[in-house]
């Protein structure tokens, strides 16, 4: 997979935003703990170097989803 970064020319360092949530059930006034944890939802993927946004949608199907899997993300 290459990643290059349309406004600076970096393709060495990105910053992966995430967001994971956590169904919490409460029982008889008890916090349970999570049952499952989901994967973390990929937010934004950022260039290191300049904080450009790289748009996901600009990447083939096959680079989507190895970034992806490499992250755990959904």
């Amino acid at each position: 997979m290459s990643l290059t970064c349309p406004n600076c020319g970096n393709a060495e360092n990105f910053l992966a935003k995430t967001l994971q949530m956590h169904l919490v059930r409460v029982a008889d006034g008890q916090v349970q703990p999570p049952m499952e944890e989901g994967r973390p939802a990929l937010v934004e993927l950022l260039c290191d170097e300049c904080d450009a946004t790289l748009n996901l949608e600009n990447f083939e199907d096959a680079e989507r989803r190895e970034l992806m899997v490499t992250l755990g993300a959904r």
